[in-house]
């Protein structure tokens, strides 16, 4: 009987990547990605130490570091305080906590299969910036 390990696969602080990053399975970023990052059906962790120029897709994205990139996610997108995201976001859900640092453009859309009518132009999207106490200013 086998046993199935959930810890995700890791990159630790001092390990540095640049091209692209794939696979399927969970995975903790805490070093430096320069390229593009694709999970087809799992979450990435984006540690505290992270500094990434990249472009993210994957299920879910929990960002705790730097992220200077697109993140498209079929879930949920997760901005923890302390962290900061230069880049636009779409996703089916996004948190944003208190002092964390967000400038793009968010597109949460309901499926990539969304009927073209229930689409409304500039309601389900926005530009701006989000900072210290989750506040969005339209710029």
């Amino acid at each position: 009987m086998a046993v199935e390990n959930n810890t995700p696969a890791r990159i630790g602080k001092s390990v540095v990547i640049r091209g692209e990053v794939k696979g399927s399975e969970d995975l903790f970023v805490d070093g430096r990605i320069e390229g593009t990052i694709s999970l087809s059906d799992s979450r990435l962790s984006i540690g505290p130490n992270a500094v990434l120029a990249a472009d993210l897709t994957a299920k879910d994205v929990l960002v705790q570091g730097q992220v200077q990139g697109n993140i498209v996610a079929s879930g949920r997108v997760e901005l923890r305080a302390g962290c900061q995201v230069i880049g636009d976001v779409r996703a089916m859900r996004l948190a944003i906590e208190d002092n964390a640092i967000f400038r793009g453009k968010v597109d949460l859309t309901q499926g990539a299969s969304m009927p073209a009518k229930a689409a409304e132009p500039e309601t389900n999207s926005s530009q701006g910036t989000a900072a210290a106490g989750g506040l969005f200013k339209a710029e």
